[in-house]
C-alpha cells in the first residue's frame, strides 16, 4: 500500500511516515522491506545530518512504541553510531534524548542511565527530560530504590524535584499498591512547597481501592470529607488528609464572584472529582456562614460530556456527580444548553 501511495502524483515524501511504517513491517516479519525503506531515507538524508538524526529519533521512538524489538535494536545501532561520530552538539543532544526515552519505554532504565553517564563523559549535560525519563523508567518497573536514587542524582545535577517528577513517583508507588510510601512523599512536597496538581490527585486517588469502589459502585457513598476519612482504612485515610490539607487544586478549579460560582472538573478522574466535590461543598458551607459573603447569581459544576473518556460520550465524572446530587438532594440539575454542566440559582 505504501508503495502505491508513494507513486501517486500528490504524494510528498515524508521520512516521518517511513519511521512509523518500519516497526509495523518488522512486526509482520517483513524485515527486508523495512530495511529497504530505511536505506532509501538514509541515501536521501546522508548529507543533511540534522534531518538524518531526526529520522533516526523518530524511528527508534516508533519502534519502542510498537515494541518492535528487532526494529528497536537496529534503530539504536544507527542512532548510536551517528551520535558517536558527529561533532554537532545538536545531533548529540537529540540523539541521546531519544535513546534514553526509548530505552525506558522498552523497560531498560538501567541501560538508559548508562546512556546518561555516556552523555556526561562526552561533554553533554543531561537535561531534566532525560533524568525524569530514567526516574520514571525505574518507577514503572517497581525499582523504587533506583528511582529514589535518581531523585538524589537530579538534585546533584541541579534539578530540584518538581510537581511533574513528584507525580511520576506517586504514580509508580500507586501502580505497585505502595500506599504507605505515598504519604511521606506528599509530606515532602508540602515541606518543599511543591504544589499539588490535578494529576497529583489522579495519581494518588486512582491508587486507593476503597475510594475507587465508592465512585465506581452503584450504592451510596460518604458526602463529606470527615465521613469519608472515617470509613477508609488507615493508608487511604492518611492520603486523603494530606491532599485536603492543601487547597491549591480546589482554588485552581474554582471561580467565585458575584455572578457565578463555578467548579471546573476537567482533567480529573472520578476519584479526584469526588474528593474535590467534597472539598468544594465544605468550602461553600464555610463561606456561606460568613455574613459578608455575597451569594453568586448562579452555581455551575462543569464535568464535561465524555469526549476524552475511554468510551467517547460516556462521562464517568458526570455519572458520579449526578449520583452525588441525587444522594444529597441537591437542587442542581443538568444544564439544557450545555449537558456537560450542572447548574442552580445561587439563592436556591
Amino acid at each position: 500500500m505504501y508503495t502505491k501511495i508513494s507513486e501517486a502524483s500528490w504524494y510528498n515524501w515524508n521520512p516521518k511516515l517511513v519511521a512509523d511504517l518500519v516497526p509495523l513491517l518488522d512486526i509482520q516479519g517483513k524485515h527486508d522491506e523495512s530495511q529497504a525503506l530505511i536505506s532509501q531515507v538514509v541515501s536521501k538524508l546522508k548529507f543533511k545530518e540534522r534531518d538524518l538524526v531526526q529520522f533516526y529519533c523518530n524511528l527508534i521512538e516508533s519502534c519502542s512504541k510498537h515494541e518492535s524489538t528487532q526494529g528497536f535494536n537496529d534503530a539504536y545501532g544507527y542512532l548510536s553510531e551517528l551520535v558517536n561520530n558527529s561533532s554537532s552538539m545538536y545531533v548529540k543532544k537529540q540523539g541521546y534524548k531519544s535513546m534514553v526515552s526509548s530505552l525506558c519505554e522498552m523497560g531498560q532504565p538501567n541501560e538508559a542511565e548508562n546512556v546518561v553517564e555516556d552523555m556526561i563523559k562526552n561533554g553533554v549535560k543531561p537535561s531534566l527530560f532525560e533524568l525524569r525519563f530514567v526516574l520514571y523508567g525505574y518507577g514503572k518497573m517497581g525499582f523504587f530504590e533506583d528511582m529514589e536514587r535518581m531523585v538524589k542524582k537530579m538534585e546533584i545535577e541541579g534539578f530540584g524535584v518538581d510537581t511533574i517528577s513528584s507525580n511520576m513517583i506517586l504514580s509508580s508507588y500507586g501502580a505497585y499498591n505502595a500506599l504507605p510510601k505515598m504519604v511521606p512523599w506528599l509530606q515532602k512536597m508540602k515541606a518543599l512547597e511543591i504544589p499539588f496538581s490535578i494529576r497529583t490527585y489522579n495519581c494518588v486517588l486512582n491508587s486507593c481501592p476503597m475510594i475507587m469502589s465508592f465512585v465506581r459502585g452503584s450504592g451510596g457513598f460518604p458526602v463529606s470529607v470527615s465521613e469519608l476519612v472515617n470509613v477508609l482504612d488507615e493508608d487511604e485515610a492518611l492520603l486523603v488528609k494530606e491532599l485536603v490539607e492543601s487547597s491549591s487544586v480546589l482554588d485552581e478549579a474554582m471561580e467565585w464572584d458575584d455572578l457565578e460560582l463555578k467548579l471546573d472538573l476537567h482533567g480529573m478522574h472520578s476519584g479526584s472529582a469526588y474528593l474535590i466535590m467534597l472539598q468544594w461543598i465544605k468550602e461553600m458551607k464555610s463561606r456561606f456562614r460568613v455574613e459578608e459573603c455575597v451569594v453568586p447569581a448562579q452555581i455551575t459544576v462543569v464535568c464535561g460530556t465524555g469526549k476524552h473518556s475511554s468510551v467517547r460520550g460516556e462521562s464517568p465524572v458526570k455519572t458520579l456527580i449526578k449520583a452525588m446530587m441525587v444522594q444529597m438532594k441537591s437542587p442542581m440539575r443538568i444544564d439544557r444548553k450545555n449537558i456537560g454542566c450542572f447548574i442552580a440559582k445561587g439563592q436556591v
